[in-house]
Protein backbone atom coordinates (compact mmCIF):
# COMPACT_ATOMS: atom_id res chain seq x y z
CA UNK A 1 0.00 0.00 0.00
CA UNK A 2 2.77 2.43 0.89
CA UNK A 3 4.14 1.38 -2.15
CA UNK A 4 1.42 2.55 -4.20
CA UNK A 5 0.87 6.03 -2.53
CA UNK A 6 4.65 6.25 -3.60
CA UNK A 7 4.13 5.73 -7.18
CA UNK A 8 0.72 7.77 -6.93
CA UNK A 9 2.53 10.72 -5.60
CA UNK A 10 5.28 10.23 -8.59
CA UNK A 11 2.90 10.29 -11.42
CA UNK A 12 1.44 13.08 -9.88
CA UNK A 13 4.76 15.16 -9.84
CA UNK A 14 5.47 14.21 -13.22
CA UNK A 15 2.25 15.42 -14.51
CA UNK A 16 2.66 18.55 -12.89
CA UNK A 17 5.93 18.92 -14.00
CA UNK A 18 4.83 18.49 -17.58
CA UNK A 19 2.16 20.60 -17.28
CA UNK A 20 4.61 23.66 -16.06
CA UNK A 21 7.29 22.68 -18.71
CA UNK A 22 3.75 22.80 -21.74
CA UNK A 23 3.02 25.93 -20.29
CA UNK A 24 6.33 27.33 -20.04
CA UNK A 25 6.90 26.68 -23.34
CA UNK A 26 3.60 28.10 -24.90
CA UNK A 27 4.55 31.54 -23.32
CA UNK A 28 7.75 31.60 -24.82
CA UNK A 29 6.46 30.61 -28.16
CA UNK A 30 4.07 33.92 -27.57
CA UNK A 31 7.09 35.96 -26.26
CA UNK A 32 9.31 34.78 -29.55
CA UNK A 33 6.06 35.01 -32.18
CA UNK A 34 6.11 39.25 -32.12
CA UNK A 35 9.82 39.16 -32.45
CA UNK A 36 9.47 36.75 -35.65
CA UNK A 37 6.87 38.89 -37.12
CA UNK A 38 8.43 42.27 -36.74
CA UNK A 39 10.89 41.38 -39.65
CA UNK A 40 7.83 41.00 -42.14
CA UNK A 41 5.76 43.96 -40.82
CA UNK A 42 9.22 45.78 -40.79
CA UNK A 43 9.76 44.66 -44.35
CA UNK A 44 6.33 45.40 -45.03
CA UNK A 45 6.97 49.43 -43.98
CA UNK A 46 9.86 49.42 -45.55
CA UNK A 47 8.43 49.26 -49.41
CA UNK A 48 5.26 51.13 -48.95
CA UNK A 49 2.69 50.90 -52.20
CA UNK A 50 3.74 53.64 -54.28
CA UNK A 51 0.92 56.43 -54.35
CA UNK A 52 -1.58 56.63 -56.98
CA UNK A 53 -0.51 60.05 -59.29
CA UNK A 54 -3.94 62.10 -60.89
CA UNK A 55 -2.77 62.73 -64.35
CA UNK A 56 -2.41 62.16 -67.67
CA UNK A 57 1.14 60.41 -68.67
CA UNK A 58 2.45 61.28 -72.19
CA UNK A 59 2.93 57.78 -73.44
CA UNK A 60 -0.59 56.79 -72.91
CA UNK A 61 -1.73 60.11 -74.70
CA UNK A 62 0.29 59.42 -77.63
CA UNK A 63 -0.95 56.34 -77.96
CA UNK A 64 -4.64 57.13 -77.82
CA UNK A 65 -3.77 60.50 -80.44
CA UNK A 66 -2.59 58.49 -82.26
CA UNK A 67 -5.66 55.80 -82.57
CA UNK A 68 -7.90 58.63 -83.08
CA UNK A 69 -6.29 60.38 -85.56
CA UNK A 70 -6.25 56.92 -87.57
CA UNK A 71 -9.72 56.47 -87.09
CA UNK A 72 -10.29 60.29 -87.97
CA UNK A 73 -7.89 60.46 -90.91
CA UNK A 74 -10.66 57.72 -92.42
CA UNK A 75 -13.43 58.37 -95.30
CA UNK A 76 -14.82 54.87 -94.75
CA UNK A 77 -14.59 52.23 -92.42
CA UNK A 78 -16.29 48.70 -91.99
CA UNK A 79 -16.07 46.68 -88.76
CA UNK A 80 -17.82 44.14 -86.77
CA UNK A 81 -18.59 45.51 -82.31
CA UNK A 82 -19.52 42.61 -80.04
CA UNK A 83 -20.87 44.27 -76.99
CA UNK A 84 -20.73 42.39 -74.01
CA UNK A 85 -22.81 43.83 -70.72
CA UNK A 86 -23.12 42.63 -67.40
CA UNK A 87 -26.88 43.10 -65.04
CA UNK A 88 -27.67 41.74 -62.01
CA UNK A 89 -29.13 38.52 -61.39
CA UNK A 90 -32.04 37.55 -58.82
CA UNK A 91 -28.63 36.12 -56.58
CA UNK A 92 -27.14 39.09 -57.39
CA UNK A 93 -24.08 38.61 -58.76
CA UNK A 94 -24.03 39.61 -62.48
CA UNK A 95 -25.28 38.01 -65.63
CA UNK A 96 -23.25 38.66 -69.19
CA UNK A 97 -25.02 39.53 -72.52
CA UNK A 98 -23.70 40.23 -75.51
CA UNK A 99 -25.33 41.85 -78.40
CA UNK A 100 -23.37 41.96 -81.82
CA UNK A 101 -23.47 45.05 -84.62
CA UNK A 102 -21.71 45.01 -88.18
CA UNK A 103 -20.69 48.62 -88.95
CA UNK A 104 -20.30 50.78 -92.36
CA UNK A 105 -19.76 54.38 -92.46
CA UNK A 106 -18.47 57.14 -95.11
CA UNK A 107 -17.73 60.45 -94.11
CA UNK A 108 -19.81 62.79 -93.64
CA UNK A 109 -23.16 61.73 -93.66
CA UNK A 110 -23.67 58.26 -94.38
CA UNK A 111 -24.01 55.36 -91.24
CA UNK A 112 -26.05 51.78 -91.54
CA UNK A 113 -25.63 49.62 -88.29
CA UNK A 114 -27.05 46.13 -88.42
CA UNK A 115 -27.63 44.26 -84.76
CA UNK A 116 -28.70 40.58 -85.83
CA UNK A 117 -28.62 39.02 -82.34
CA UNK A 118 -28.59 38.72 -79.53
CA UNK A 119 -31.58 40.41 -78.63
CA UNK A 120 -34.54 41.53 -80.89
CA UNK A 121 -32.85 42.83 -84.20
CA UNK A 122 -32.55 45.88 -85.57
CA UNK A 123 -31.35 47.91 -88.28
CA UNK A 124 -30.60 51.80 -88.28
CA UNK A 125 -29.68 53.43 -91.83
CA UNK A 126 -28.61 57.30 -92.09
CA UNK A 127 -28.29 58.28 -95.84
CA UNK A 128 -27.37 62.14 -95.33
CA UNK A 129 -31.28 63.24 -95.51
CA UNK A 130 -33.24 60.58 -93.54
CA UNK A 131 -33.07 58.41 -90.67
CA UNK A 132 -34.82 54.96 -90.58
CA UNK A 133 -34.98 52.41 -87.73
CA UNK A 134 -36.41 49.04 -88.31
CA UNK A 135 -37.24 45.89 -86.55
CA UNK A 136 -37.41 43.35 -88.41
CA UNK A 137 -38.81 40.90 -86.40
CA UNK A 138 -41.89 43.15 -85.41
CA UNK A 139 -42.02 44.77 -88.97
CA UNK A 140 -41.89 48.21 -87.52
CA UNK A 141 -40.10 51.12 -88.80
CA UNK A 142 -39.75 54.88 -88.07
CA UNK A 143 -38.28 57.60 -90.05
CA UNK A 144 -37.22 60.77 -89.71
CA UNK A 145 -35.10 63.60 -91.28
CA UNK A 146 -31.62 63.95 -90.71
CA UNK A 147 -29.00 66.37 -90.01
CA UNK A 148 -25.98 66.94 -92.31
CA UNK A 149 -23.10 65.02 -90.63
CA UNK A 150 -22.62 61.90 -88.28
CA UNK A 151 -22.03 63.23 -85.39
CA UNK A 152 -25.55 65.54 -85.81
CA UNK A 153 -27.22 62.45 -86.52
CA UNK A 154 -26.31 60.24 -83.66
CA UNK A 155 -26.90 63.19 -81.33
CA UNK A 156 -30.75 63.99 -83.00
CA UNK A 157 -31.31 59.85 -82.83
CA UNK A 158 -30.45 59.66 -78.93
CA UNK A 159 -32.24 63.10 -78.27
CA UNK A 160 -35.68 61.86 -79.88
CA UNK A 161 -35.06 58.05 -80.37
CA UNK A 162 -33.14 56.94 -77.30
CA UNK A 163 -30.81 54.81 -80.19
CA UNK A 164 -27.32 55.08 -78.68
CA UNK A 165 -24.40 52.73 -79.73
CA UNK A 166 -21.57 51.70 -77.82
CA UNK A 167 -18.92 52.26 -80.43
CA UNK A 168 -20.23 56.31 -81.18
CA UNK A 169 -17.08 57.47 -79.87
CA UNK A 170 -15.14 55.78 -82.69
CA UNK A 171 -17.09 57.21 -85.51
CA UNK A 172 -17.81 60.55 -84.70
CA UNK A 173 -15.58 63.13 -86.58
CA UNK A 174 -13.22 63.59 -83.55
CA UNK A 175 -12.65 61.07 -81.78
CA UNK A 176 -9.98 62.43 -79.74
CA UNK A 177 -12.14 65.24 -78.54
CA UNK A 178 -14.53 62.37 -77.46
CA UNK A 179 -12.04 60.23 -75.64
CA UNK A 180 -9.45 62.45 -74.37
CA UNK A 181 -12.34 65.41 -72.96
CA UNK A 182 -12.46 66.00 -69.31
CA UNK A 183 -9.79 62.99 -68.75
CA UNK A 184 -7.93 63.37 -65.32
CA UNK A 185 -6.07 60.11 -65.47
CA UNK A 186 -4.61 58.26 -68.53
CA UNK A 187 -1.53 55.85 -67.61
CA UNK A 188 0.14 53.04 -69.93
CA UNK A 189 -0.35 49.49 -68.56
CA UNK A 190 1.93 47.15 -71.25
CA UNK A 191 1.52 44.98 -74.34
CA UNK A 192 -0.24 42.13 -75.05
CA UNK A 193 -0.12 39.32 -77.48
CA UNK A 194 -3.42 37.74 -76.76
CA UNK A 195 -6.58 40.34 -78.06
CA UNK A 196 -7.48 40.80 -81.34
CA UNK A 197 -4.77 38.17 -82.62
CA UNK A 198 -1.87 40.91 -82.44
CA UNK A 199 0.33 42.96 -80.41
CA UNK A 200 -1.63 45.60 -78.88
CA UNK A 201 -0.63 48.88 -76.27
CA UNK A 202 -2.84 48.86 -72.92
CA UNK A 203 -4.32 51.85 -71.83
CA UNK A 204 -6.11 52.96 -68.94
CA UNK A 205 -7.71 56.81 -68.37
CA UNK A 206 -10.47 57.87 -66.85
CA UNK A 207 -13.04 60.95 -65.92
CA UNK A 208 -15.28 61.38 -63.07
CA UNK A 209 -17.65 59.25 -64.81
CA UNK A 210 -15.99 55.65 -65.92
CA UNK A 211 -13.09 54.20 -66.23
CA UNK A 212 -11.99 52.46 -69.42
CA UNK A 213 -9.14 49.98 -70.25
CA UNK A 214 -8.56 50.16 -74.28
CA UNK A 215 -6.28 47.68 -76.50
CA UNK A 216 -4.97 49.09 -79.35
CA UNK A 217 -3.16 47.83 -82.70
CA UNK A 218 0.90 48.64 -82.24
CA UNK A 219 1.16 48.32 -85.99
CA UNK A 220 -2.41 49.44 -87.16
CA UNK A 221 -2.89 51.77 -84.51
CA UNK A 222 -6.71 50.36 -84.15
CA UNK A 223 -9.19 49.46 -81.42
CA UNK A 224 -9.23 45.87 -80.48
CA UNK A 225 -11.00 45.94 -77.27
CA UNK A 226 -12.15 48.24 -74.80
CA UNK A 227 -13.79 47.82 -71.03
CA UNK A 228 -15.77 50.04 -68.93
CA UNK A 229 -16.62 50.47 -65.26
CA UNK A 230 -18.93 53.32 -64.69
CA UNK A 231 -18.47 55.38 -61.32
CA UNK A 232 -21.94 56.07 -60.14
CA UNK A 233 -22.49 51.84 -60.88
CA UNK A 234 -22.15 50.91 -57.32
CA UNK A 235 -22.24 47.36 -58.44
CA UNK A 236 -19.39 48.07 -60.51
CA UNK A 237 -20.72 46.18 -63.52
CA UNK A 238 -18.52 45.78 -66.50
CA UNK A 239 -18.98 46.85 -70.09
CA UNK A 240 -16.89 45.45 -72.74
CA UNK A 241 -16.54 46.21 -76.47
CA UNK A 242 -14.61 43.97 -79.17
CA UNK A 243 -13.35 45.02 -82.49
CA UNK A 244 -12.48 42.87 -85.53
CA UNK A 245 -13.16 42.65 -88.97
CA UNK A 246 -11.45 46.27 -89.25
CA UNK A 247 -11.35 47.72 -93.21
CA UNK A 248 -10.86 51.04 -94.31
CA UNK A 249 -10.67 53.68 -97.12
CA UNK A 250 -12.29 50.54 -99.04
CA UNK A 251 -14.92 51.32 -101.42
CA UNK A 252 -18.85 50.90 -100.42
CA UNK A 253 -21.60 50.78 -102.23
CA UNK A 254 -24.05 53.49 -102.52
CA UNK A 255 -26.99 50.64 -102.37
CA UNK A 256 -25.78 49.61 -98.69
CA UNK A 257 -27.09 52.97 -97.21
CA UNK A 258 -30.76 52.57 -98.63
CA UNK A 259 -33.23 50.81 -96.71
CA UNK A 260 -34.46 48.27 -99.10
CA UNK A 261 -35.85 45.85 -96.63
CA UNK A 262 -38.79 48.31 -94.68
CA UNK A 263 -40.86 47.84 -97.69
CA UNK A 264 -44.58 47.00 -96.53
CA UNK A 265 -43.04 47.42 -92.65
CA UNK A 266 -45.66 49.16 -90.17
CA UNK A 267 -44.47 52.75 -89.70
CA UNK A 268 -44.35 54.00 -85.68
CA UNK A 269 -43.20 57.37 -84.65
CA UNK A 270 -39.14 58.15 -84.43
CA UNK A 271 -39.53 58.60 -80.66
CA UNK A 272 -38.30 56.64 -77.73
CA UNK A 273 -40.02 53.55 -76.68
CA UNK A 274 -40.46 54.54 -73.18
CA UNK A 275 -42.01 57.98 -73.38
CA UNK A 276 -45.38 58.64 -71.83
CA UNK A 277 -47.60 61.17 -73.95
CA UNK A 278 -49.11 63.62 -72.07
CA UNK A 279 -52.80 62.56 -70.97
CA UNK A 280 -54.67 65.30 -73.35
CA UNK A 281 -52.70 63.58 -76.23
CA UNK A 282 -50.78 66.00 -77.13
CA UNK A 283 -47.46 65.97 -77.89
CA UNK A 284 -44.56 66.96 -75.47
CA UNK A 285 -43.34 70.41 -75.47
CA UNK A 286 -39.50 71.25 -76.69
CA UNK A 287 -37.14 70.14 -73.77
CA UNK A 288 -39.32 67.68 -72.31
CA UNK A 289 -38.26 64.64 -74.24
CA UNK A 290 -36.58 61.47 -71.82
CA UNK A 291 -33.83 59.82 -72.80
CA UNK A 292 -31.69 57.02 -71.64
CA UNK A 293 -28.99 54.18 -73.12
Amino acid sequence: MKNSRSLWRALVLVLALGAILAANGIAAEKKQAPNAAKPAAAKMRETPPPPVRMGLEPKAMEILKAACDRLAATRTMQFTAVVTYENPSRFGTPLAYTTKSEVTLQRPDKLKVLTPYDGPASEFVYDGRLMTAFAPSENLVAVAEAPATIDEALKVAYDAAGIYFPFTDVIVADPYKALAEDLIIAFYIGQSKVVGGTTTDMVAFANNEVFIQIWIGVEDKMPRMVRAVYRQDKASLRHQLEFSGWQLDQPVSPEVFSATRIAGANPIPFAHPNKKRPSDGKPPAKGMSSTSK
